[in-house]
């Protein structure tokens, strides 16, 4: 049904001569080729009709027209455009070559029985004196509250009459149950597939490309942008229907080839890019919410001479950025406890802070008469891991199951920390995990956590893509996010001396030591003495935002050091997240 999409509305009726002088075809559309080759009628029409009756070209006048294969195969033509081939045109047909019409009296008698196809519900092209060739559908007389059509005759309802048009219809599949827009091309978009694109648009292969189409998040054959910049992929069959028939085609041979969303123009074809899609494409995942929740409190600034230093409870420390941005806000650090089982971790934040950190092992094993103890707390952080979270991996085991259910020991946490009633300290809390995860886990999440999250992507403020949900009740976590002159926001900004850059962004450094290389065709991210190399350990920590060298301890090799940053946190980010705490803690 996607072909339907870019049809404009047309109201006024034709005459009766207009309408005998047309024929249709069924879809898929013909190409401009035969389009400029067919004999037009002679009569013209301003505008095209809801319902239009269409004569039917006899089956022997089919024949002379068309080669026997190509007969063939639009006679076992499915109506399903999701699988566009190419269809003869034939000739249009004057009226006069067939039968005379028989007068029907019965309203009960069946339509369209004439033995010439076309029935009710087939999607078809039509062309009229005028116009180029125009999808419809085959209706019943009934629908139209008109007479009966002719023996010989359709009704056929134009698409684009206002009922059916690329804003309310789905553009990733065709369904009519469009629920909002599309947030990157003008076009609606379904319930399903927005629980899809939820799931799937921020899901990269190793090659670091998105593992489905842009549109439709699916897709079996894809087209990667030859942007370098650019991360995206658009399937064949969305190609061929939105933008022409042939179009992945020719995309294929043109090398590099930009993408639908890096390209100069706008529009190509049925698909027309916002102009303003980056911000829809924040609100898509800011609003995209089932559950509703309450407001979480709000507690007022602290009057400065009664702000205390802030205590802290890091759940899944990794490399302590807590800690570090905490120390970079200036904000003083009472205690700083930590749940960490990683030995190369412990080591980065024993020597990195001095000691400051208190580890206390896996998270498991903290009970409530620990957090009695080392209690109370005013900020409780963490992200559990995501392997069995993120859709990614094909074996994930859910939130339930795996290292999945390790979220539930933060919520045990977070239960066991917050105030007693009658206690009003302000109490703030955050957790992380990845946007490529299942709906579902994503519901239940928020569910517990009695909130919804926010997604932030480091690309804003650094020189990498990193898309993160947060969950918490920090002050402003929804607010814009904004880059500070101390970050660095281009790749080359990053490296060594007499390193250049060949990108401006890496996609998402994760474990994985393929996850440096860029691009659909693996190109090494920079070039020095004319030659590729990969990123230094020194520039993916300038990547992050740590200090140079944060890393460096214990003789750890490079792929030991990868691991830690790939899962750590964007230090621009959580300094973004902790900026407000500053109104409620002692600064130094």
């Amino acid at each position: 049904m996607s072909a339907m999409n870019a049809m404009k509305d047309h109201e006024q009726n034709e005459t009766e001569t207009q309408k005998e002088e047309a024929s249709i075809i069924k879809h898929p559309s013909p190409s401009k080729l035969q389009q400029q080759q067919q004999q037009q009628p002679q009569s013209h029409t301003q505008s095209q009709p809801q319902y239009q009756q269409q004569s039917q070209p006899s089956l022997p006048q089919q024949q002379h027209q068309q080669p026997p294969q190509q007969q063939q195969q639009q006679q076992q033509q499915p109506t399903d455009p999701a699988s566009p081939t190419v269809a003869t045109t034939p000739e249009p047909v004057a009226i006069g070559g067939g039968d005379k019409p028989s007068p029907k009296s019965a309203d009960t008698e069946p339509e369209y029985e004439d033995g010439r196809g076309f029935g009710i519900g087939e999607l078809v092209w039509g062309k009229l004196r005028g116009f180029s060739w125009w999808p419809g559908r085959i209706v019943s007389w009934l629908k139209t509250g008109r007479s009966r059509a002719a023996e010989g005759t359709r009704w056929v309802m134009w698409f684009g009459d206002g009922k059916f048009s690329v804003v309310n219809i789905c553009i990733s599949c065709g369904s009519l149950n469009v629920s909002l827009e599309h947030p990157l091309f003008a076009g609606g978009m379904c319930q399903s597939c927005k629980n899809c694109f939820l799931e799937c648009a921020y899901q990269y292969d190793d090659d670091g490309y998105q593992s489905y189409c842009t549109i439709c998040c699916g897709g079996r054959e894809v087209l990667m942008c030859g942007n370098h910049n650019c991360c995206r992929c658009f399937c064949v069959e969305c190609v061929d229907l939105l933008v022409g028939q042939g179009a992945a085609h020719a995309a294929i041979k043109e090398d590099p080839w930009n993408c639908y969303m890096c390209g100069q123009k706008s529009v190509f074809g049925l698909l027309g890019r916002r102009a303003d899609w980056p911000s829809r494409l924040q609100h898509f995942f800011a609003n995209n919410h089932d559950q509703d929740f309450e407001t979480p409190k709000v507690y007022p600034p602290v009057m400065v001479e009664k702000r205390k230093p802030i205590r802290v409870l890091s759940l899944f420390d990794g490399i302590a950025t807590g800690l570090l941005v905490l120390k970079e806000l200036g904000i003083e650090v009472d205690r700083y406890v930590a749940s960490e089982v990683c030995e190369d971790s412990i080591t980065v934040g024993h020597v990195k802070h001095q000691g400051r950190i208190m580890y206390v092992g896996d998270v498991r094993n903290v009970t409530r008469r620990n957090i009695q103890e080392w209690g109370p707390f005013d900020l409780v952080i963490g992200g559990s891991p995501c392997n069995d979270l993120s859709i990614v991996n094909p074996a994930r085991k859910g939130l339930y199951g795996g290292t999945g259910r390790l979220f539930f020991e933060f919520y045990r946490l977070l239960h066991e920390t917050r105030p007693k009633d009658g206690d009003d300290r302000p109490f703030f809390w955050l957790f992380e995990n990845v946007v490529a995860m299942g709906v579902s886990d994503k519901r239940d999440i928020s569910r517990f956590l009695e909130c919804n999250p926010v997604m932030i992507d480091a690309k804003e403020v650094s020189a990498a893509h990193r898309a993160r949900y947060f969950w918490g009740n920090l002050p402003g976590m929804n607010r814009p996010l904004s880059a500070m002159c101390s970050d660095r926001l281009d790749l080359q900004e990053c490296l060594e001396h007499g390193r250049i850059a060949k990108f401006g962004k890496v996609r998402t450094i994760t474990t994985r030591s393929n996850s440096i290389k860029q691009g659909k065709d693996q190109h090494f991210p920079v070039f020095m003495n004319e030659k590729d190399d990969i990123l230094w350990c020194t520039e993916m920590e300038r990547i992050f935002g740590f200090p140079v060298h944060y890393t460096d301890v214990s003789n750890m090799g490079r792929l030991a050091r990868q691991r830690l940053l790939g899962r750590s946190w964007s230090v621009p980010v959580i300094r973004h997240l902790f900026a407000p705490l500053k109104e409620y803690f002692a600064c130094a």
